[in-house]
């Protein structure tokens, strides 16, 4: 069925004709209005939100009026957010129609995005633009910033690649749905994921059990991302087949990974000798991906450097290796995430041993 349109049309003081991606992004001193009209009733709840929460979002972000009216959407301000919140809310429309949800982080995210003029045909749909996203059993994936786009589009293609970047810009979650696609459409035959054993600063102590018990704690966050990707029944049977493994990295040396996608989380707390081990178990037909936060070294003793480092220096621009780094304005947690980043990685930050830019 063919997916019904969004009609738009703007008036401003000087009758400034709707923004679209092949126009200069608009003067932001002048005052503009544009006015949308939604055929789909249905989806009107959803893309107000509770209350009009997320049209009051776009209003506080953007500095815009927006009126709802029945189906229309009128929205009033400087001509550069006024273009901004139409794409935001045609993005939003687009999203509504292929079955995703919308929340407070979509419309973030979005609004984000809406500040890079090449993002246009992702936000808005433009047909001629193709889609960026990775399906897994429990939802769609779709990018919530700028890197990400390229960061997906280097899951898709490259054979190893680095994601860098601080703490809720998406690295290993999207890696995770990126490796949960692969191995439900069969193109990899096992799911290995990785991550040092080591303490982020704390004492943990003696821990009871035998050794999934002891080393589970570390590997939770993967686990997380994969019962967020997969039903929890498929991953306790793929889990209890081997096709799914979570592991630390000690348990990589001596093998061979072929047909695999493997990640390694929290890579920055490698050092250089299980970095070059866990790159050199590379096999046929399988991917990797390297995870971590250059700003987060928590090796214990002296100031060994940091693997990830040390892999970057070495490996970024050899071919079918893609280096991808996130920064604060990647961040798809809340918002106040990003500024407490922002607060402990400004001009005055202290590296830490191993550390990289």
């Amino acid at each position: 069925m063919a997916r019904k349109q969004i009609r738009a049309h703007s008036v401003s003081q000087g009758d400034v004709a709707p923004f679209s991606p092949q126009q200069p992004r608009a003067n932001p001193s002048r005052r503009a209005r544009t006015e949308l009209e939604f055929d789909e009733p249905a989806i009107l709840g959803a893309l107000f939100g509770q209350f009009d929460a997320n049209l009051v979002l776009l209003e506080n972000r953007l500095g815009v009026y927006i009126a709802a009216r029945g189906n229309r959407i009128q929205i009033e301000g400087a001509e550069d957010s006024v273009a901004r919140a139409r794409e935001v809310l045609q993005g939003m429309h687009r999203r509504l129609l292929t079955g995703q949800e919308i929340d407070a982080g979509v419309v973030e995210s979005l609004i984000a995005m809406s500040v890079e003029p090449t993002l246009e045909g992702i936000v808005t749909g433009n047909p001629a633009t193709p889609s960026v996203m990775i399906r897994t059993r429990n939802k769609t994936i779709v990018p919530r910033s700028a890197v990400q786009i390229d960061y997906m589009r280097a899951l898709a293609k490259n054979d190893v690649i680095f994601a860098l970047g601080p703490a809720g810009t998406g690295k290993t979650y999207i890696a995770v749905a990126q490796a949960v696609s692969q191995l439900i459409n069969g193109s990899v035959k096992r799911l290995i994921l990785s991550r040092p054993a080591v303490e982020a600063g704390e004492k943990l102590g003696f821990l009871p059990g035998d050794m999934k018990d002891k080393v589970d704690p570390y590997l939770r966050p993967l686990y997380d991302a994969l019962f967020d990707c997969m039903p929890p029944e498929q991953v306790e049977r793929r889990l209890a087949s081997g096709e799914i493994e979570v592991a630390p990295i000690a348990f990589m040396r001596g093998r061979t990974l072929a047909d695999a996608f493997v990640i390694l989380d929290e890579a920055q707390n490698t050092t250089v000798a299980q970095m070059k081990m866990f790159l050199t178990r590379f096999g046929m037909n399988s991917r990797m991906v390297v995870c971590g936060d250059p700003r987060q070294v928590d090796l214990p003793g002296g100031p060994p450097m940091s693997g990830l480092a040390d892999a970057v220096n070495r490996l970024e621009g050899v071919e079918s290796i893609a280096t991808i780094r996130f920064t604060s304005a990647d961040v798809v947690r809340h918002p106040i995430v990003g500024r407490i980043v922002d607060a402990y990685e400004g001009p005055d930050a202290i590296k830490g041993p191993g550390q990289f830019s």
